[in-house]
């Protein structure tokens, strides 16, 4: 037996069990070895049946009689028996529609069970417990009596019937490769990868297990920073050596200067960290991550006002038309203030490079074809600086003349395809954006080809928004409380999960953006009740929260198109439908759109049932105003994959859990960059 030998071969059981093997990726005897245990349960301690907890877990020994099958009222198969211990006393045990266990014990056999104890009157009663034979005496147990590892489950592959196959494959695991580079393990005294894969299978203890994970879960973060690593070097190693803006001290300064605020320390540290990779000959690749309304686009304006200066284009690509239009209208006026700064007398310092008068253009799907061309005209000929657009930067049609950087918000939102494809329009500096809060283990992995800034502050005195979920005996209290803000010349935004009411059952209690505003508009007679979706025109959408922002609307009633960006500083309360459809980061987005303004704002997270209401996940909005830490939640509940969509980002499926270690995932990174640095193969 090898590594490669089929599992057909060598473990003795049936054509189901090896299908359903081959339907989880698993064929060869290595392919199990790897399907490592995703828990364990201790039950190495054998209760006395007298003192053992009740309503919890245990495990007792004891000798069987009185076995029966016996049929319930309703048809339930049952077989019961009754458990004597060491020291003579006794609980029932029953066993729900597992017919099969009466003709695996006989009377007098000697077991090891493990099940909830609980007390049905005046009797003990264990319930539905695995349970093993002792025989001859033999305490040599696979199910019970030690640490029992736990596997995830699929069809007929059951955490017992991996248990009772393994031992099989465990001559072969000596022949495991060794992944790690020699230094590394004996730097972080780690175990050999074979001893640790026999820990997790085989475990003599808990403090040898969670050794035996470790060193597994290493392993994969390193592989993944490896990867994560190679790439950037091979993207940097490919392009054009061209690049280098050397940073302008003074530019920065009087930018600095022409705004009516202070920037916090953090945009500062972000602007430097920036325009210092600038300054080399290969392009930058950095994510600026911060939270909702902690300024990354006045970081963006400054980064790009200093490479118009030196002669560069630049090009930002967002998600939606709407936020195109606003970026382009906001970062062209603070460029303009600031082109008009630079000629005025208050300027007290001169800037090593003149910048000329930004031209700005705006690029989207929308754009009326003659202005289109016009624009790819300028981009071509260097006549504009600025390009602000959707995805459709990324037409072959669309070239540059000097394109130094490219700055996408939201990247998330866009495909590995759609980034390259601007990326590849020259050979720029890369600045992604993110307002969606990624866990520092999460940015070091799937975003581990990037450099990270992170925006800490919030600029100004931003008042948190008071956050409650609500279910839906509370609508009338929350619903007089929004007219009253109304009247005090308020405004709120609505967020329904769909557009427009589900004839399939499951969904019918969702509400939808057409439905409640309808209701809504019948609710408050007196109130101007607006919609925003998806399938309006853009002209639509634009035109909609124009009026919106002008308070020509009262009430905007929107799918999760609002979610990125949108800036009404007099929308003070947020009611979120069917809140527990979304994760807490795309909550926290929401949120982000009141709270921008001098008045208090207020988040209403409204369930669909009163159940849905107590869920600790929706709790957490309560309780955190930090997109940071809810983000650190969220991963601890959903994972990352389901979070950051990891599983479509090209990187291998992370088991071992080793996200949720921050200090492993630094760790790993450090060695994956000593080993690329030393010339190690990757194995």
């Amino acid at each position: 037996m090898n590594l490669k030998t089929p599992l057909a071969r060598v473990l003795h059981t049936t054509q189901d069990h090896i299908a359903a093997l081959q339907g989880m990726g698993i064929a060869t005897v290595e392919d199990l070895l790897m399907y490592l245990p995703r828990a364990y349960e201790d039950r190495s301690t054998i209760q006395p049946l007298a003192t053992a907890p009740l309503d919890i877990k245990g495990t007792f020994r004891g000798t069987v009689a009185d076995i029966k099958s016996v049929r319930t009222r309703t048809g339930k198969q049952l077989v019961t028996a009754r458990l004597t211990d060491a020291e003579g006393d006794r609980a029932d045990v029953v066993w729900f529609n597992q017919p099969h266990i009466r003709r695996m014990l006989q009377e007098g056999d000697e077991v090891v069970l493990t099940g909830k104890l609980v007390r049905n009157g005046s009797r003990l009663q264990i319930q539905s417990p695995q349970f093993e034979r002792i025989e001859c005496g033999s305490l040599s147990l696979v199910h019970a009596g030690r640490l029992v590892p736990v596997y995830a489950e699929h069809e007929c592959i059951t955490s017992k019937w991996l248990r009772e196959k393994l031992p099989l494959l465990r001559p072969a695991i000596a022949k495991m490769p060794e992944t790690l580079p020699e230094t590394v393990v004996q730097e972080e005294g780690f175990p050999s990868r074979a001893s640790a894969i026999e820990a997790l299978h085989f475990p003599e203890n808990g403090e040898q297990a969670q050794r035996a994970r470790d060193r597994m879960a290493f392993e994969e973060m390193y592989a993944l920073q490896r990867t994560v690593l190679q790439q950037k070097k091979e993207w940097q190693s490919s392009r054009q050596q061209r690049l280098a803006i050397p940073m302008d001290p003074a530019l920065i300064r009087l930018f600095f200067a022409s705004l009516r605020f202070t920037p916090t320390g953090s945009q500062k540290i972000a602007i430097f960290e920036i325009l210092r990779d600038m300054e080399r000959p290969e392009p930058m690749s950095r994510l600026l991550e911060g939270d909702v309304g902690s300024g990354k686009t006045l970081v963006a304006t400054a980064v790009m006002a200093h490479t118009i200066s030196g002669g560069g284009q630049c090009a930002l690509m967002v998600p939606t038309e709407v936020l195109a239009r606003q970026h382009a209208q906001s970062i062209g006026s603070i460029l303009v203030a600031f082109h008009r700064f630079l000629q005025s007398d208050a300027a007290e310092e001169k800037p090593a490079r003149p910048m000329r008068h930004p031209a700005i253009a705006l690029l989207t799907g929308s754009t009326p074809a003659p202005e289109a061309r016009r624009i790819r005209q300028g981009l071509a000929r260097g006549t504009i600086d600025l390009v602000v657009g959707t995805h459709a930067l990324i037409q072959e049609s669309v070239q540059f003349a000097d394109l130094r950087l490219v700055i996408v918000d939201e990247q998330h939102r866009f495909g590995v395809m759609q980034r390259a494809m601007l990326k590849e329009k020259g050979s720029p500096h890369f600045l992604s954006m993110t307002a969606t809060p990624i866990p520092r283990t999460l940015a070091l992995t799937a975003h581990g080809h990037h450099d990270l800034s992170v925006l800490t502050e919030k600029p100004g005195k931003r008042q948190p928004v008071a956050t409650r979920v609500v279910g839906p005996n509370d609508r009338a209290t929350v619903e007089h409380f929004i007219d009253r803000q109304i009247e005090e010349g308020r405004q709120v935004f609505v967020i329904c999960p769909l557009i427009r009411g589900s004839e399939n059952e499951e969904m019918a209690e969702i509400r939808s953006v057409e439905q409640e505003a309808a209701r809504l508009q019948e609710a408050f007679p007196r109130r101007r009740v607006a919609v925003l979706h998806g399938k309006m025109l853009p002209k639509e959408k634009e035109e909609t929260m124009r009026a919106f922002k002008h308070r020509e609307y009262d009430i905007l009633v929107s799918t999760s198109v609002i979610e990125v960006g949108i800036d009404v500083p007099n929308a003070t309360i947020i009611v979120i439908e069917g809140s527990e459809r979304f994760g807490l980061a795309q909550l926290h987005q929401f949120r982000g759109r009141v709270g921008r303004g001098e008045h208090k704002s207020h988040c209403f997270l409204f369930t669909t049932t009163p159940q849905q209401a107590r869920s600790p996940r929706l709790r957490a909005m309560e309780e955190h105003d930090s997109g940071f830490m809810l983000a650190e939640i969220d991963l601890q509940i959903r994972g990352p994959g389901e979070l950051y969509g990891t599983r479509q980002s090209g990187l291998p499926e992370v088991r071992m859990g080793g996200l949720l270690n921050p200090e492993l995932v630094v760790r790993a990174r450090r060695a994956a960059e000593r080993s690329l640095a030393d010339g190690h193969i990757a194995r």
